[in-house]
């Protein structure tokens, strides 16, 4: 763990890849600023009104052939905790902070309702089926009742009423004429909002795509989502006649979450505003909004290390499924805590480390923290996730009473000497030498795998010693047969050496050279 701090393959298409965005085309981030409450064109009542003025001239007959009622509410929730928002979260709700019916005078990534304590979760907006059922203990309020024509009961609807004419004339009659893209309007029932989020890799030279982020966009009530493929294509299965507002939900597809925002809320999101209903691609580069910019990087790397954790017919153990990290922007140093995961850390270290966040901590109890201070580079970002998911797996071989004594030997090595590793001769200092080895080894490797002109060896400057795996590896002892070996019964080099002699003992020899030469 930089705090207590397979070969990655780039995901690279032979399509042609966009351009880096212009940067003045990124909102600036921050916090959302709402202006006045719109009149919603999705009400029943506005529905109603609309569709009465529809049925004109020839078109008169089919009154009474149909009736406008309510499909949806639009609803706020108010979650006391991690645990609801997972619960409405696992309901298929899309949570949005902010007002579905507010003008937003400047754009951005989060929205505090100001009525509410800042440490406290904000109101969430959704729109739920008429027939949803309200989880028990989850404070929420209905604040209207609304007609989303494509959630109505076919059965009861006229095939002969363009249900996205009328919903035109809703946006009209309610003084939203302005929102209506007039490129979706002439294709009828208007347009899928499709596109593709890539993001510079300068290591590279190229961009990359970003996989598996949700990309999600809304116009008042109608809310459309969908996440990114391994091209970092998205395409929305919901038709918008209007110009939808986007953003990218930074809770992976595989199951990884990455937040804050200012905001508690555990995965975070970047908006990238209002744009037409065809939807909007963007290419990220180090010069886009810093939190946007790092988001994708780490979203990129956990990734890319899942998928590293199986390949070529080979396996080690992954990560927690339901990891969570957090980026802070003004701390250097990292840690794997594996909190969430349910490792005890005292209290005291962690307000010294967060200090002004040590709240926010202990309500969300990230997995991972990356401190990307003085990190304007991709792989230097890249390079400290992989470290980290590295601790991860091991976390996932070795259980939470194995460490917790790492987190401990950490805490108490900075507390008496300042240097989060000690210097090797304290008790329970092969804890450190077996986990710090292996993550640097891994970050080598898979530094390596993707920048194959940059052979870095990352770790060599401490006591411990990654050289003994770099070894090994290149003998044909790989990672994924080095993880194996990583038990909970192995706390220290010695141990190690046992452990990988008696599962390998064809690179017996091979395993007390390397041991032996870094000793």
């Amino acid at each position: 763990m930089a705090l207590l701090c397979g070969c990655s393959k780039n995901r690279l298409s032979s399509d042609k890849v966009p351009a880096p965005t212009p940067e003045e085309e990124f909102p600036a981030g921050g916090e959302m600023v709402l202006g006045n409450k719109l009149d919603n064109p999705f009400s029943v009542l506005n529905m109603a009104n609309a569709l009465h003025s529809y049925l004109t001239g020839t078109k008169s007959a089919l009154a009474g052939t149909v009736t406008v009622h309510t499909t949806d509410y639009y609803v706020r929730f108010l979650p006391a905790s991690k645990e609801d928002i997972e619960t409405l979260e696992n309901l298929g709700l899309e949570l949005l902070d902010h007002p579905l019916d507010a003008e937003i005078v400047q754009d951005g990534d989060w929205y505090h309702d100001p009525s509410l304590p800042e440490d406290q979760i904000t109101w969430q907006y959704t729109v739920v089926g008429r027939n949803f059922k309200f989880p028990e203990g989850i404070r929420y309020e209905i604040l209207e009742d609304c007609f989303l024509p494509e959630n109505d009961d076919l059965g009861t609807r006229s095939a002969l009423i363009d249900w996205s004419a009328v919903e035109n004339e809703a946006y009209k009659q309610t003084g939203n004429s302005g929102m209506l893209d007039k490129g979706a309007l002439t294709k009828g029932g208007g347009d899928k909002p499709s596109g593709r989020i890539m993001i510079m890799d300068d290591g590279l030279g190229q961009a990359v795509p970003v996989p598996g982020v949700r990309v999600t966009c809304n116009t008042f009530m109608r809310i459309g989502k969908a996440y990114t493929n391994e091209q970092g294509y998205y395409s929305i299965s919901k038709s918008f006649s209007s110009k939808p507002r986007y953003r990218i939900v930074f809770k992976n597809k595989k199951g990884f979450g990455i937040g804050l925002n200012t905001i508690l809320f555990p995965a975070s999101y970047s908006g990238l505003g209002r744009h037409s209903a065809s939807g909007v691609s963007r290419t990220v580069s180090s010069k886009s909004n810093r939190n946007l910019y790092c988001r994708c990087v780490v979203n990129n790397a956990v990734y890319d290390y899942f998928n590293s954790c199986k390949e070529d017919g080979q396996s080690m153990a992954q990560p927690p499924a339901n990891l969570r990290l957090w980026i802070f922007q003004t701390l250097a140093e990292s840690s794997t805590l594996m909190i969430q995961q349910g490792v005890f850390v005292d209290n005291t270290f962690i307000g010294d480390f967060l200090g002004e966040y040590t709240g926010l901590f202990k309500k969300f109890m990230p997995d991972i923290t990356i401190g990307v201070r003085n990190k304007t580079d991709y792989a230097s970002i890249y390079d400290t996730v992989i470290h980290e998911c590295a601790h991860a797996s091991h976390f996932k071989k070795v259980g939470k009473a194995w460490w917790e004594k790492l987190i401990a030997y950490m805490v108490n090595s900075w507390i008496d000497s300042g240097e989060l590793y000690g210097l090797g001769t304290e008790k329970n200092s092969g804890y450190c030498d077996v986990a710090e080895s292996w993550a640097y080894y891994v970050e080598t490797k898979l530094h390596g795998n993707r920048y194959p002109d940059d052979r870095q060896i990352f770790g060599t400057s401490w006591w411990f010693s990654p050289q003994i795996f770099y070894y090994l590896d290149e003998r044909g002892l790989t990672r994924f047969k080095i993880c194996e070996a990583l038990t909970k019964d192995v706390t220290d080099r010695a141990g190690l050496e046992e452990e990988l002699i008696k599962r390998y003992p064809d690179f017996g020899t091979t395993i007390q050279v390397a041991f032996n030469r870094y000793n």
